[in-house]
């Protein structure tokens, strides 16, 4: 007991008093952000990622200096990447959580910047990260609200055939020479049942500048096939 109250250093308390402080109050204002919009990581997580990486660095740099906290950013950087993955959803080929991550990511740097006493930085990287959920929101919304030109915007083109499942084979091998015909560069393409006698055909392709009208040739000439029942295409630009 006597040995821990002679470990007390009173300046070294208030030192990191100060920085779990900040590393709080900035981390809430991030989470308070992402609470209010109903977030994955809302108020809690991002208060309690601001202040562990402060905790951290702030032992590291009581205890083995300038160097020892260096190396705690380090290992801070690559743990919270686990975090991060773990609010990371696909859904429908869409991708969603990857902004929630990055904040994630955005407050433990925060906490990192004051848990090494670097206030004045940290203050910035929050209103930095604070500025990038709210005040790039409105050209984020304006952006997406113009129309996407298909025909030659670089985007992930995928084709449907739906064909008798008795003609299976003549319609793949026709698939496949139109697209080795027309050059078309194609990533994955999957045979999937549809119904009791019918397939569907899935081939993706790279994403490319891809002309519209020369995917509505192709699709034209799948569907001139007696066995093909429907073809179509879909564009998509989720990652």
């Amino acid at each position: 007991m006597l040995l821990v109250l002679q470990k007390i250093n009173p300046s070294s308390l208030t030192d990191t008093a100060v920085s779990l402080a900040a590393a709080f109050i900035l981390g809430g204002l991030i989470g308070l952000e992402r609470q209010y919009r109903q977030r994955t990581a809302g108020l809690r997580t991002n208060v309690l990622v601001a202040v562990g990486a402060a905790v951290f660095v702030d032992l590291a740099s009581h205890l083995q200096g300038a160097e020892g906290a260096t190396h705690v950013m380090a290992y801070v950087v690559s743990g919270i990447g686990f975090l991060g993955a773990g609010v990371i959803m696909r859904e429908e080929g869409n991708v969603r959580g990857l902004n929630t991550a990055a904040t994630l990511w955005g407050s433990a740097a925060v906490g990192a910047a004051a848990g090494a006493d670097l206030i004045g930085e940290a203050l910035l990287a929050a209103l930095c990260v604070l500025a990038a959920n709210t005040l790039l929101r409105p050209v984020v919304n304006a952006v997406n609200s113009k129309p996407l030109d298909v025909r030659s915007v670089e985007v992930t083109n995928t084709v449907f055939v739906i064909a008798d499942k008795a003609h299976q084979k003549v319609v793949l091998a026709a698939v496949e020479e139109e697209f080795e015909h027309r050059s078309f560069p194609a990533l994955d393409l999957r045979v999937h049942a549809f119904g009791h006698e019918e397939i569907e055909i899935e081939v993706k392709l790279a994403s490319t500048a891809v002309e519209g009208q020369q995917l509505d040739t192709l699709v034209a000439r799948l569907l001139a096939m007696p066995a093909v029942k429907q073809a179509f295409w879909s564009p998509s630009t989720s990652i």
